[in-house]
């Protein structure tokens, strides 16, 4: 159902610096440059993600309970992704470990303190 989603920014090259190297984990590259963002995927045809400098020219903020959730098909890709964020100077918000139902989660705030979580299902 979801096509792309994206974040705002006040500060595109950092932000497109800290997306290129987190994304890097996944094998996943930049798809599209607008001139005041960018946007990652594997292809045009699967769910996209870009990150913006707002249309209206005022100051990007973040939403309370806005989260952005990146699947990925392992623990392993959990974990590597939420040491990613952080080595790159991102926020803890929890841990990688295991949150009931076989969904294993870690979730991260990225250098404008926009909130996203990685994770995945196993299969009962």
């Amino acid at each position: 159902m979801i096509g792309y989603t994206t974040l705002g920014t006040n500060d595109l090259p950092r932000a497109a610096a800290f997306y290129d190297e987190l994304f890097a984990v996944l094998g996943i590259k930049r798809l599209m440059d607008f001139g005041r963002g960018y946007a990652w995927g594997l292809s045009m045809d699967k769910p996209g993600f870009a990150v913006m400098k707002p249309y209206d020219e005022q100051a990007a903020s973040v939403g309370n309970g806005v989260m952005i959730a990146l699947a990925v098909d392992s623990e392993e890709k959990v974990q590597a992704l939420h040491a990613k964020a952080l080595a790159l100077g991102g926020q803890d918000e929890g841990a990688p470990g295991p949150r009931g139902g076989g969904f294993y989660a870690a979730y991260f705030r990225d250098l404008d303190g926009n909130k996203l979580n990685a994770f995945c299902v196993k299969a009962a």
